[in-house]
């Protein structure tokens, strides 16, 4: 059992940390942090004192909530938590719900008694939430009342979940709000230790088994005081929008966390595609947008005509942003995107530079706070223009719960998030590949990013995904494209062969595919992101 000081009464958490010998090494000179800290006290209570009754979250269809209400409604969930619910400090608790200001109130709320969040994605069914609840041993469920209906068969497999709907027709014992309707608008934040855990996020899946990433109070605020004060710069009068779920920590970052630390308001969508932002953007006068490279290569072929004038900053992870896609949308709105990369791992991002600073093509240089370098196999530093693995450190770090994975990705104190890179002269990164993406054909190294970067620049390309495969006659791997058209496009032989040329006009002709397969979709996770080892082995 672990001796380290904790607010927790359940040490599930504590106690599955990873070894000291497996711990990340931190960096956390410039950051002070009390030893006593609850980071929704931070965020929540702090920016309501000085401002109850400034706007907080909007929603579609509702009216807006200002700090003075989320702090009001947390405070009574909290109470809910804690009095009906019997939370202990330490319990987890699962979240279920889309963006909604309801799901926002919930994980203050969570926070606030103590408890461990794990939030999920609304899209997920009873089998991976049963995963989730049996991996994190989750004791209490707070449910959008329409996405009840998955949990309920998940916890026919894990029981003993003390579960509350909100939102909906349900029955008055398991209603949210008929519980909080007698709670008072105040409650005594537990006392958690900067280093209890304060959520449990799950990676999407995108190389098999998702894993459990914990995170502390601390942690939280640590993006905060790195990547959203130092590279993202947002003022108080921002708005905030986007399209990755709270349960996707990139979400949690950019669409809920950053705006309370700037004491800016966040507008939270339920449907939240390319068309619905652009909308968003337009009605709203968004300033801040988070999404994922392919939204934004959709939106920028329906950006004319939209008044899109107020948005000042445009943030991209979750996949690496193919040049073309930087280029198009800078041309048609005059905005450098700033591209990132994080991981769930290391809470946000940690790669990544502010819009006066970006070069297209680039990720970007460490965040401030963040040291980020290119190593060989053997974990040496490698020169600048050399292709290796990168590695991270900063105040943030892997931490799986219980899980030999932990030994991958944490070696000698650094994070190595799988991603070949190469960094330039000026501390710019440049992605290659994900370590696994890396196709060896005919003796050349081939990187299969570079490939779809150079296939998604043609016209008729709407998304392209790239591997190798396996010649068993040959012994040898080649390179294989899966490409979804354009609507109206047809592909065929002729087709094939445009687009094997066209490649080879754009990088050198031995990377071109020597198969192109046309498909309707590409296989995804729930947050978007592109899941290759499917199209490896599509058994």
């Amino acid at each position: 059992m672990s001796s380290r000081a904790t607010a927790h009464v359940d040490r599930f958490a504590e106690d599955r940390l990873p070894r000291p010998e497996r711990m990340p090494a931190l960096l956390l000179e410039g950051l002070e942090y009390p030893k006593k800290l609850n980071a929704a006290a931070q965020l929540l209570d702090r920016r309501a004192s000085a401002g109850a009754a400034r706007r907080c979250i909007l929603a579609p269809g509702a009216e807006p909530w200002t700090y003075g209400r989320l702090l009001d409604e947390a405070n009574r969930i909290a109470g809910v938590l804690v009095d009906e619910l019997a939370l202990e400090p330490g319990n987890r608790v699962l979240l279920r719900a889309p963006n909604t200001p309801m799901l926002a109130a919930c994980w203050f709320a969570v926070l606030k008694a103590g408890g461990v969040a794990v939030t999920t994605m609304p899209l997920y069914r009873a089998g991976e939430l049963r995963f989730m609840m049996e991996k994190a041993q989750v004791k209490h469920a707070l449910c959008d009342a329409r996405l009840r209906e998955e949990l309920q068969r998940a916890c026919e497999h894990h029981g003993g979940v003390r579960v509350a709907y909100f939102g909906g027709d349900a029955p008055g014992s398991m209603s949210l709000e008929a519980l909080m309707s007698g709670k008072p608008e105040r409650f005594e934040n537990v006392a958690t230790s900067a280093e209890d855990v304060a959520l449990i996020a799950f990676t999407s899946g995108t190389t098999g088994a998702p894993k459990a990433a914990m995170h502390y109070h601390r942690d939280v605020l640590a993006v905060c005081d790195t990547y959203c004060a130092r590279v993202l710069q947002p003022h108080g009068d921002d708005l905030f929008c986007g399209s990755p779920p709270l349960g996707f920590t990139f979400g949690l970052g950019g669409l809920l966390l950053f705006p309370l630390y700037a004491g800016a308001a966040t507008l939270l969508l339920e449907k939240a595609g390319p068309a619905e932002l652009l909308a968003a953007i337009e009605e709203y006068r968004v300033t801040t947008l988070f999404t994922a490279p392919l939204a934004y290569r959709a939106m920028a072929a329906g950006v004319a005509g939209r008044d899109v004038s107020a948005l000042r900053s445009c943030v991209s992870a979750g996949e690496a942003l193919p040049k073309a896609v930087w280029q198009e949308w800078h041309a048609k709105t005059g905005l450098r995107i700033l591209d990132g990369i994080g991981s769930t791992e290391m809470l946000h991002i940690f790669v990544g530079s502010p819009e006066a600073e970006a070069r297209a093509g680039s990720t970007g240089r460490a965040v401030p706070g963040y040291v980020a370098e290119i190593h060989d196999e053997a974990g040496n530093r490698a020169p600048d223009g050399v292709v290796g693995r990168l590695a991270v450190r900063g105040p943030t770090g892997c931490k799986y719960l219980q899980d030999e994975r932990q030994e991958l990705y944490v070696q000698n104190g650094w994070n190595y998030p799988g991603d070949a890179y190469r960094r330039d002269a000026d501390g710019y990164f440049w992605y290659v590949a994900r370590v696994d993406d890396m196709i060896v054909s005919a003796g050349y190294n081939i990187s299969g990013p570079e490939v779809e970067q150079a296939l998604i620049a043609h016209a008729d390309v709407k998304e392209v995904a790239v591997v190798g495969k396996r010649d068993a006659q040959k012994e040898t791997n080649y390179v294989k494209a899966f490409v979804v058209l354009v609507d109206g496009c047809a592909g065929g032989d002729a087709k094939i062969e445009e687009l094997r040329e066209f490649c080879k006009s754009q990088i050198a002709p031995f990377k071109a595919p020597r198969e192109i397969e046309f498909v309707a979709t590409l296989p995804r996770t729930q947050t978007g992101k592109l899941q290759r080892y499917k199209l490896r082995d599509p058994s």
